[in-house]
């Protein structure tokens, strides 16, 4: 029964198979059919491993691009650093420039010629008690004890300990300093006394009844002779008169900024006679 069934399918499927043949023969529909479905299995059997494809091709195109372009950023920001730095220092010896040309229209007393120095360091001594400076120039440039110290706006002090290729000097803001200085405008002459860094100056020993005013120049009045007169060196500040002193209270505050020093002018006497000066030499 089974063998007649298996027979009888067969020649079933024989003859669908013989029909469709020869049906194909006639109208090709079959072979259209296969090209269409073969297409569309290759199509869709490809697409994903396309799709990969494209997407790993573009993401390697990025990441090489990104890549390059990082290199291109860190060149350009070391390029921008470099730029920055050459900025900072033309402008820096712009600014050098600058104070050199103000040192250079310094024009001294007669009998006296000047030299320029660096300040090359602050407040020097034990536990930093004196408010000195350390001056780049010594005795072998013929700095001396008692050379003044000054800029273009006005006395810085004076030297106190001259080395050979460097020296100390003692500013006018210390505890130990002594000037004699007269009013620019009433002429009235005093002692202007230091009384320590960031404290205001004090001018002793001027007359209760003798013309000052707030806001007058104290200049040197060349008394002492270790300054040539007519220098500027701080300004009144505030003027009180006592019922108990005979001399006036007044307070003064220097003309140049002690802090921000960097190039100072060193004063020296003009020597007469047979020796000449190292600015005559």
């Amino acid at each position: 029964m089974k063998l007649k069934r298996t027979a009888i399918a067969i020649i079933v499927g024989l003859f669908i198979y013989l029909s469709l043949y020869s049906w194909n023969l006639r109208s090709g529909q079959l072979d259209r059919l296969a090209d269409y479905s073969g297409l569309e299995f290759v199509k869709w059997s490809l697409w994903p491993g396309e799709w990969v494809f494209d997407k790993s091709t573009d993401f390697w195109d990025k990441y090489i691009y990104l890549v390059g372009l990082k290199e291109q950023n860190d060149l350009l920001s070391s390029q921008n650093d470099l730029m920055r730095l050459e900025i900072m220092t033309l402008r820096e010896k712009a600014d050098q420039a600058a104070r050199l040309q103000t040192l250079l229209l310094f024009s001294p007393e007669d009998g006296w010629y000047v030299d320029g120095a660096r300040v090359i360091a602050h407040r020097m001594g034990p536990s930093a008690a004196l408010d000195t400076i350390i001056l780049s120039k010594g005795s072998a440039s013929g700095v001396t004890a008692d050379t003044p110290v000054l800029t273009p706006l006005g006395v810085v002090g004076r030297v106190v300990q001259p080395g050979f290729s460097s020296s100390k000097a003692l500013l006018i803001t210390d505890l130990n300093s002594r000037i004699s200085v007269r009013g620019q405008l009433h002429r009235t002459t005093g002692l202007l006394v230091g009384n320590g860094a960031g404290e205001p100056l004090d001018a002793k020993y001027m007359k209760l009844n003798a013309p000052v005013s707030e806001g007058e120049i104290l200049e040197t009045s060349g008394l002492a002779g270790l300054y040539p007169p007519g220098l500027p060196v701080a300004k009144v500040i505030s003027v009180e008169r006592s019922d108990i002193s005979l001399f006036l209270k007044i307070e003064a505050v220097p003309l140049v900024n002690m802090e921000d020093m960097e190039e100072v002018l060193l004063l020296h006497k003009k020597i007469t006679g047979n020796s000449t000066s190292p600015e005559g030499s």
